[in-house]
């Protein structure tokens, strides 16, 4: 089956599963669930053919951390599944109800998108993710994951194929493309596909956007910022970078530059470059910076990059107006924290940064669909239309409108003896 006859099979089983109800995804996703534990170890050895293959080709060490899928990724993805399924079903929701005249309502209900397309990083764990949120929002999912997965992909698939098909869904609703030319080709089918989901570089998602009539939700890179205001206790604020940048290193909401305040830089730097320096984290400063700790020099190429290593950019900064406006250029909107007591500069720093995700005094490894329980995500958005942030559920249905009549037409109320619209809202349980 070619690339048009799978988005074509899609388009026509997400129209089935559009009605499927409730119960039936949750015993579909528990049946997932219970087949990538039973296939474990024939995953695993898979996924290790993969790895082996990536180690070959030099594949650089945070997208081989990406890439390995264990029996503890395994058993994180069926953990994920398990809380996707105590989630509320997003679909069929009324979300707002008028009446617009006696016998005469109007539903605003949620629905699925239909079928969505998503490319995404080297990352086996994304797919089961991916496809059970596209699954229990009732939506059939395309899939591309990176090359390097290719073995591990396809095995997962299949499993989740399988086990939803044997749980009663309807055949058809997940399929995998597998090379760069499926994906050329699926940003032709307009037709068949309603929304792109690009999980990469900026460059990657301007391509995808360029060259598609197809609705994108972009996903940008993950240059995300600590910032160290003057009034920050200093061992909260060690901690949260250290956290931030460490964690875990080669995902896009990890801290890729850390913002000090002139004000509490000869306090702070010394204390963080100690803790930094025994997870092996490669320093590289401004002027400033390097006046007060030892450092690599900082180029302006630093601050705009997505290193996912364990590199981080260090910039003293005069003061909040300098650190919003310093993540306002070189930022990507995605996630951005400010370590301070002061309430008042807190709220300013969130009200004026522009990105998806701003915190206060926590780290920037809370921006996750799962951690927020939204039921893990497809992707972290940087758009501002549809949906925004970490994208789960929610951002995976839109509404369509129903209207209940008594035979009223729109004649009956034009004219000079118009009908009046009531336009009373209508609150639930009326």
């Amino acid at each position: 089956m070619n690339i048009a006859e799978s988005a074509k099979a899609a388009k026509s089983t997400s129209i089935q599963l559009a009605a499927v109800v409730t119960e039936a995804k949750n015993i579909a996703l528990a049946e997932i669930a219970k087949a990538l534990k039973r296939r474990s170890a024939e995953i695993v050895s898979v996924n290790e053919k993969d790895l082996a293959a990536a180690e070959k080709s030099n594949l650089a060490a945070p997208l081989l951390k990406r890439l390995k899928f264990d029996e503890g990724k395994i058993a994180d993805v069926c953990a994920g599944i398990d809380s996707l399924i105590k989630l509320d079903d997003p679909v069929g929701k009324t979300l707002s109800a008028t009446e617009l005249d006696d016998g005469l309502e109007l539903y605003k209900v949620s629905c699925p998108i239909g079928v969505i397309g998503v490319v995404f990083e080297s990352r086996p764990d994304a797919l089961v993710q991916i496809s059970t949120l596209c699954l229990k929002s009732g939506n059939a999912v395309l899939l591309k994951g990176g090359s390097e997965a290719a073995e591990t992909n396809r095995i997962l698939a299949k499993v989740i194929a399988g086990a939803s098909q044997k749980a009663g869904l309807p055949e058809g609703w997940i399929q995998l493309l597998e090379t760069r030319e499926d994906v050329a080709e699926m940003l032709a089918l307009d037709e068949y596909i309603d929304l792109i989901i690009p999980r990469g570089s900026n460059e990657f998602v301007r391509y995808i956007m360029d060259n598609t009539n197809i609705p994108v939700l972009g996903h940008a890179e993950g240059i995300c910022h600590v910032y160290v205001e003057a009034g920050a206790d200093v061992d909260m604020a060690v901690r949260i970078a250290v956290d931030s940048k460490c964690q875990y290193v080669a995902v896009c909401n990890a801290a890729e530059t850390l913002l000090v305040d002139e004000k509490i830089a000869k306090d702070f730097l010394p204390k963080v470059k100690t803790a930094l320096e025994a997870k092996n984290v490669e320093l590289r400063g401004c002027e400033k910076t390097r006046a007060i700790i030892d450092a690599k020099p900082a180029g302006e190429k630093d601050w705009s990059a997505e290193y996912l290593d364990l590199i981080l950019s260090v910039k003293v900064v005069t003061g909040l107006d300098e650190a919003i406006g310093h993540i306002n250029r070189f930022g990507s909107g995605h996630t951005d924290t400010i370590v301070t007591a002061d309430k008042g500069k807190a709220g300013k720093f969130m009200d004026l940064v522009d990105s998806a995700n701003v915190f206060w005094n926590a780290s920037t490894r809370f921006s996750d669909g799962f951690r927020y329980g939204l039921g893990a995500e497809v992707g972290i958005s940087t758009n501002k239309v549809h949906a925004r942030g970490p994208v789960g559920l929610e951002g995976l249905v839109i509404y369509k409108y129903k209207l209940l009549g008594t035979g009223q037409i729109v004649a009956d109320y034009s004219g000079p003896n118009a009908k009046k619209f009531t336009h009373k809202r209508i609150v639930s349980g009326e």
